[in-house]
């Protein structure tokens, strides 16, 4: 949920770095009242991840996420995607001790390598920092990467107008929140999902109906 660099260039410069991504967990707890990681443990439970499960993390952060669905896993695992060289190093200090969660250097607004692979899928707060051809390559590259029934799970803002909420959240959308996050909240992406090939989708609404954990399956 925090701010991120662009530049006017091909790809999008998304890297979290320096002191923000140094203290990136704590500045997240403080900037939502520590809104956001008390949901994240309520979103990963809904998951209903299973001791097989072997998932894919998108944009994996400091191994935050790694290590709250790890709880549920025996013979499973975790494959985890971040670019950020200071995210993957407080990634490989949560979660270096374990022998099945893996850290992989990939930009997830790429193609993929991954076909066929995963049970779970789980974006989480990453989706709405890239502009609306990055989200199609990101939603594409999930869904190559699952097993047929798999399912994808993205954890995210709601769709919402901004200038109808209170005044506390129009400041963090127009000031904090990263530019593309704007359009993404317009965005039906139900929509998308379904035009890529994905079904049984769901929408678990948290925050006032701001946040949202859609599911759907291919």
């Amino acid at each position: 949920m925090a701010k991120r660099r662009w530049r006017h260039a091909d790809k999008p410069d998304i890297e979290t770095s320096g002191i923000e991504a140094r203290f990136y967990d704590q500045l997240v707890f403080v900037g939502t009242f520590g809104l956001y990681h008390r949901l994240l443990k309520v979103v990963i439970e809904a998951m209903d991840v299973q001791p097989g499960d072997h998932i894919l993390d998108m944009g994996a952060g400091t191994g935050k996420n790694a290590l709250l669905m790890h709880r549920h896993l025996e013979g499973g695992s975790i494959t985890a995607l971040e670019i950020g060289s200071e995210m993957r190093k407080q990634f490989r200090q949560k979660c270096g001790g374990y022998s099945n969660i893996f850290l992989e250097n990939l930009r997830i607004d790429e193609p993929l390598p991954f076909r066929e692979q995963f049970d779970k899928v789980f974006i989480s707060y990453v989706l709405h920092g890239f502009e609306l051809q990055y989200r199609a390559v990101i939603i594409q590259n999930a869904y190559q990467a699952l097993k047929p029934g798999g399912k994808l799970f993205i954890f995210d803002w709601n769709r919402f107008e901004v200038q109808e909420s209170g005044p506390i959240m129009r400041f963090f959308m127009n000031h904090i929140e990263c530019d593309p996050a704007t359009d993404f909240i317009r965005q039906d992406l139900p929509e998308v999902l379904s035009l890529t090939g994905f079904g049984d989708i769901g929408n678990n609404l948290y925050f006032r109906n701001r946040i949202r954990l859609l599911s759907c399956a291919k």
